[in-house]
C-alpha cells in the first residue's frame, strides 16, 4: 500500500494537484521545527569532512599512482581498511570519549594527506597514508553516527546530507584546483591536508555539547535482568520538557535523509518507560540475537535488497576504476587540453549525478530495485565497448552517460534504505539498514579487483589498435 504525500512525508510532484509553493513550504518547515541550527551545521560538516577526503583521493587515483598501474589499486586502499575499520572496531570504540575521537581522527586524516602529497614517487608510501585516512573515515562514520544518538533525528539528517555532498564537494574541489587553477597536485593535496581541521572546529565550537554531558553522566536507570520475569523500566529525567517538545521525530523520520528515529532519539523525545523488550543504549540484556538468528534475518534481506545493492556498486565502481580511466579522445574535440583532465571530469559527472539522485527521494520513490541495478550493469557493457571499439563519435555522450550512471547509483542506495524502513518491521529494522549496508562495500570491494585486472586489459588492446592515449594520460 503506498502512503499519499501528505501521510507518507513526500512532496507532492511538481504539476500535480496538491503541488503549490505554499504547499511546499509548509511541508520543509514542518519538517525542520524545532531543529537546532548549531546541531544541523556541526553534523553537517562531520558528514563533508569525514568522507570528503575519499573522493578526493579517487578524484586523484590516476596523478597519484601514474598512468601504468591500474586506478583500483587506490580504490582498495582507500576502501579496505576503511571496511575493516567498521567490522572489528564496534566492539571497543565506545570505550573512547568522542573529544579524544574527533582528535584522532584529525591527525589521522591529516597525516595520510601529508604522506600522499609529500612522498617523493613513492607508491608504497603514498598508499600507506590513503589507508591512514581511510581508517580516519571508518572510524568517523561509526563515532559520528553513534553520536546521533544524543541529538535527535536532525543530526541524522544533517549527517546524510554531508555525506551527499561530500562527492560533490571532493571532486568538484579537485578539479577546481587543478584544471581551473592550475595548481600542481602537490599543492592541490597540501592545500586539501587542512580540511581535517574543521572536524574538531565543528565539535568543539560549533556543536553543543550539553546532551552528550549530559548523557555521559546519566547514571539513573536500572539495569535489566534477564532472569526477571518483570518489566523493568528505564525512566529518563535529564533532558528538559522544552527539549523534548522541539523534537518532531514523526516529521523528520518522513525526511529524505532521516528515514527513522534513532534509538537514543527515541529516549530522548520521550518521559515515557522504556521496556526492557525495546532497544536502548542505556539498558544491557542477554537476551541479544544470537549470530545464527542475525545469519537468518540477514539471508532474507539478500534477494530483496542486498543483491541489487551489490550489483549496483559493482558496476558503477567497475566503470569508475577500470573502465572511465580509458575513456579518451583526441584533445582538440574536446573541452581539455590534457589527457589527464579526463578522468577527474568524469568523477565529478558521476558524483553530480550521485548527488541529485540522492537528493531526489521526497518527489520520486523507486520501489522496483533490480530495474535501475540492470540498467547500471547495461551501462557498463556499453562503456567497455565504448574502450574496445571507439564507436560513440562524442565525448559529450559519455558525459551523458557517466551523468547517468551516477543517477542510477544514487538512486538505488537511496530506495533500498528507503525500501527498508518501509517494509521491514520495526524490530528489526536496525539490523536490517546495518546489514544491508555491507552491500556497498562488498561492491566496491569487488569492483576493486575486477578494474584491476578490467583496465589493464583496455588498455592494452587500445594500444594495440594505434591509440596508446590511455600510456599518456599523465600528460
Amino acid at each position: 500500500m503506498h502512503r499519499s504525500p501528505s501521510s507518507s512525508g513526500l512532496l507532492p510532484l511538481p504539476g500535480s494537484p496538491g503541488s503549490s509553493w505554499p504547499v511546499y513550504k509548509a511541508r520543509f518547515k514542518a519538517i525542520f521545527k524545532g531543529a537546532d541550527p548549531p546541531v544541523l551545521v556541526a553534523f553537517w560538516l562531520f558528514g563533508l569532512i569525514n568522507n570528503v577526503s575519499y573522493v578526493i583521493i579517487l578524484s586523484a587515483a590516476l596523478d597519484l599512482v601514474g598512468p601504468t598501474i591500474p586506478k583500483s589499486v587506490v580504490l582498495l586502499a582507500d576502501v579496505m581498511p576503511s571496511f575493516i575499520t567498521k567490522l572489528i572496531a564496534p566492539y571497543f570504540i565506545h570505550a573512547i570519549p568522542y573529544s579524544m575521537r574527533v582528535l584522532v581522527m584529525t591527525a589521522l586524516s591529516t597525516g595520510g594527506m601529508f604522506l600522499i602529497a609529500l612522498a617523493p614517487n613513492s607508491i608504497p608510501i603514498k598508499l600507506f597514508g590513503i589507508a591512514l585516512s581511510s581508517v580516519s573515515s571508518g572510524a568517523g562514520e561509526l563515532s559520528f553516527l553513534g553520536l546521533t544518538h544524543y541529538y535527535g533525528p536532525f543530526s541524522l539528517a544533517a549527517w546524510g546530507s554531508g555525506t551527499g555532498g561530500a562527492g560533490l564537494v571532493g571532486a568538484g574541489l579537485y578539479v577546481f584546483l587543478t584544471s581551473t587553477l592550475g595548481l600542481a597536485i602537490k599543492k592541490t593535496l597540501l592545500t586539501c591536508a587542512f580540511l581535517p581541521f574543521i572536524m574538531p572546529i565543528a565539535f568543539f565550537l560549533v556543536l553543543p555539547l550539553g546532551p552528550l554531558r549530559r548523557a555521559a553522566s546519566a547514571k539513573d536507570y536500572t539495569e535489566v535482568n534477564p532472569d526477571d520475569d518483570s518489566t523493568p523500566t528505564i525512566i529518563r529525567d535529564d533532558y528538559d520538557e522544552e527539549d523534548i517538545s522541539h523534537l518532531p521525530i514523526s516529521s523528520a523520520s518522513e525526511s529524505l535523509l532521516a528515514p527513522g528515529p534513532s534509538i537514543a532519539s527515541s529516549a530522548y523525545a520521550s518521559h515515557s518507560p522504556v521496556r526492557s523488550g525495546s532497544s536502548s543504549s542505556l539498558s544491557t540484556t542477554s537476551n541479544k540475537p544470537t549470530l545464527l538468528r542475525n545469519l537468518r534475518r540477514a539471508r532474507r534481506l539478500f534477494i530483496p535488497y542486498m543483491l541489487p545493492l551489490l550489483l549496483v556498486y559493482i558496476a558503477e565502481y567497475t566503470i569508475n576504476q577500470g573502465v572511465s580511466p580509458t575513456l579518451l579522445f583526441d584533445l582538440p574535440s574536446t573541452p581539455f587540453t590534457a589527457y589527464r583532465s579526463f578522468y577527474p571530469f568524469y568523477n565529478l559527472l558521476y558524483q553530480l549525478g550521485v548527488f541529485v539522485a540522492r537528493s531526489s527521494s521526497p518527489f520520486i520513490r523507486l520501489h522496483n530495485l533490480y530495474l535501475p541495478s540492470f540498467l547500471q550493469v547495461a551501462n557498463l557493457l556499453l562503456l567497455i565497448s565504448q574502450s574496445l571499439w571507439w564507436w560513440i563519435p562524442s565525448i559529450y555522450i559519455v558525459f551523458i552517460i557517466i551523468f547517468w550512471e551516477g543517477l542510477l547509483g544514487g538512486a538505488v542506495y537511496v530506495n533500498t534504505f528507503a525500501e527498508i524502513m518501509e517494509n521491514i518491521p520495526e524490530g528489526d529494522r536496525e539490523f536490517s539498514l546495518g546489514a544491508t549496508s555491507v552491500s556497498d562495500s562488498g561492491g566496491i570491494c569487488i569492483a576493486g579487483f575486477l578494474g584491476m585486472v578490467l583496465e589493464v586489459v583496455l588498455c592494452d588492446t587500445q594500444v594495440r589498435n594505434g591509440r596508446d592515449w590511455c600510456r599518456t594520460m599523465s600528460s
